[in-house]
């Protein structure tokens, strides 16, 4: 099955009760039981419920993997990953990746004695340095959020294997569209699945896809045991929006080009971080693992000020000044201030978020009026 199929018929089924082509919202908590002891398909919705069963069953089919689990957040499913660890084991993970990933490391997973490298890994042999016989996980973001960075996930994967070294993969930014993690040799694919796997930024949801049954039933306990799990409505709402996953990703990589390249152009515009072109480091990677360059890009000014990039910010009209990304509208961030502003200033330098950076996530609406919102707010700086 094609995926342009996948995204509306993938491991889905009419209801078994009355035919529902769309899984019904089953708003239950609890399901009767005949017997005792004698438990049928459901039993209590925080194990599993039939709507977000039919959801994770969806995922699964997205990534080419055969568990799906969905979470209350994406930060929800990065922290049941971080569960599979233990005191004094070790993790690499991408230097520059979303802001709220890297406090749970810090400020909840270091505490617990799990020990963190943050590792530019768009040179993939710099991994090797950080190995040591503790090293039980790489977490690797790619695109990375907000600087755009290209990591060669089959290498990444060779490496990890070498190893025996889990490898996830945070598939957020390509979505399982323009990229599919676990056949290029990620253990686990992580979604922030508010963003486009939803699609219309009206949930908030989490999902991890695998492969492995014994790393599927670990996952599981600890979704269980921890109780971080949607509800039916969400997983409905995720559910529609992954049906027209394909055609909003279309749009969103047009848009997303047509406004790289005008910015690029612009004179009061020093830098486009966007892998679709061939000077961004790793291009050639993105252009091997990735179907296409998808919407989200960012850029600085030439003068790099808060003040300028705030001016910017305040002056789009079509662009909403919003956190999050992957909805149909189109949404404009400061990452300094916004989504990384959890990460000490020095550190954001070093992976280059200045306070000029401005984060795009480019909607589905007409090109035409995003390139002349972005004109009239960078005129107006």
């Amino acid at each position: 099955m094609k995926f342009n199929t996948k995204t509306i018929h993938g491991n889905q089924h009419p209801d078994k009760a009355y035919g529902a082509v769309m899984p019904p919202i089953y708003q239950t908590s609890t399901y009767a039981q005949k017997f005792v002891g004698e438990l049928k398909e459901y039993s209590y919705s925080r194990s599993s419920n039939p709507t977000r069963h039919a959801l994770e069953q969806s995922l699964a089919s997205l990534e080419n993997g055969l568990y799906g689990i969905a979470f209350a957040s994406g930060l929800a499913a990065i922290d049941a990953v971080m569960k599979l660890l233990k005191p004094g084991d070790e993790v690499i993970s991408t230097s520059d990746l979303y802001g709220g990933t890297y406090r749970l490391f810090t400020q909840i997973f270091e505490g617990f004695g799990i020990k963190f490298h943050f590792v530019g890994m768009h040179h993939v042999p710099t991994i090797e340095k950080y190995i040591t016989a503790n090293t039980k996980l790489i977490w690797v973001e790619t695109p990375t959020n907000p600087m755009m960075n290209i990591i060669d996930i089959e290498s990444v994967a060779s490496i990890a294997k070498q190893h025996n070294i889990l490898l996830t993969v945070d598939n957020t930014f390509a979505t399982p569209y323009l990229q599919q993690p676990l056949n290029l040799g990620a253990d686990i694919v992580m979604h922030s699945a508010t963003k486009y796997l939803g699609g219309h930024s009206d949930l908030v949801m989490g999902g991890l896809v695998v492969k492995k049954k014994d790393i599927a039933d670990r996952l599981y306990f600890i979704q269980n045991a921890s109780g971080a799990i949607c509800g039916p409505q969400d997983s409905f709402l995720a559910l529609r929006g992954i049906k027209t996953l394909h055609v909003r990703m279309q749009r969103h990589c047009e848009n997303g080009a047509a406004i790289a390249r005008y910015l690029n152009n612009h004179p009061k515009v020093s830098k486009v971080y966007w892998p679709g072109f061939k000077q961004h480091p790793n291009h050639d990677i993105a252009q091997k693992q990735m179907s296409g360059y998808g919407g989200m890009l960012s850029f600085s000014t030439n003068n790099d000020s808060i003040e300028v990039a705030m001016a910017i910010l305040e002056n789009l009209k079509v662009f909403t000044l919003a956190e999050s990304l992957g909805g149909v509208e189109s949404l404009a961030g400061h990452p300094a201030t916004m989504t990384h502003a959890s990460i000490p200033k020095e550190d954001r330098k070093k992976i280059g978020i200045t306070d000029s950076l401005i984060r795009l996530s480019v909607g589905i609406e007409d090109v035409e009026d995003l390139i002349n919102d972005l004109k009239q707010a960078l005129d107006a700086s």
